[in-house]
């Protein structure tokens, strides 16, 4: 099928692509694209670091040259937006990352955005690419919740720990709109949302709403950079 598209979760974890599939119901439209969930098996458990990040490059770029043929569009769903560059290098498709989508998201929902991350470790990382975005000055903060990706599997604990975040982000940072930090967040958008009365973005979601356009509306070449 040419109207498929692929979302590609790049760390091994199973749960995490789970979670990102359940998040993809509100996205499935009759008569509109399949969007299907793939677990990159040779990543790691969580994509934790930048050597992470960097160690993925080469096996996402495979997994994408060999679902070319039945894919339109694909999405890589890390917010560390791993190779994304040279992902879009190895397919003449739409390629889309997670945080870039989901940071463009929100700044359509406020005026300045808040992070919410898993490990402390993964803030300068977001903060190299938030800058190389162009939109530090949007940014009103990036924190962690102290949580591994594996360890999200304790949903009683990630959502608490995401709701004090999220209140500290809003009340300390000015925080107006919240784009959750990871892919393996994303079962938890309405209740955070509902928690702290702002606009949460999920990025995988925000991603896959980019791709449903661009396929639909034919603009089906990536970007070459």
């Amino acid at each position: 099928m040419h109207d498929r598209i692929l979302v590609i979760n790049p760390n091994s974890t199973a749960s995490v692509t789970r979670a990102i599939d359940e998040a993809m119901a509100p996205l499935r439209i009759p008569g509109g694209p399949e969007i299907a969930c793939l677990t990159l098996e040779d990543g790691p458990p969580g994509v934790e670091s930048q050597t992470d990040a960097d160690g993925v490059i080469q096996p996402l770029c495979r997994v994408i040259r060999q679902h070319e043929p039945d894919a339109a569009a694909f999405v890589i769903a890390c917010f560390s937006d791993p190779g994304l560059f040279s992902a879009r290098e190895a397919t003449a498709k739409p390629v889309l990352g997670i945080a870039e989508c989901g940071i463009l998201t929100a700044l359509t929902l406020g005026h300045r955005f808040g992070v919410i991350s898993i490990l402390a470790r993964s803030v300068p990382r977001h903060l190299r690419y938030i800058g190389a975005m162009g939109q530090a000055q949007r940014l009103a903060g990036d924190l962690p919740i102290g949580l591994g990706v594996t360890e999200l599997a304790d949903a009683r604990v990630t959502l608490m720990r995401m709701i004090d975040v999220g209140r500290r982000l809003r009340d300390g940072h000015g925080a107006d709109v919240l784009v959750m930090g990871c892919a393996g967040m994303a079962r938890h958008r309405s209740d955070l949302e509902e928690a702290v009365r702002i606009p949460v973005v999920e990025p995988t979601q925000a991603a896959v709403t980019m791709a449903l356009g661009r396929v639909r509306l034919g603009w089906g070449t990536s970007l070459k950079y």
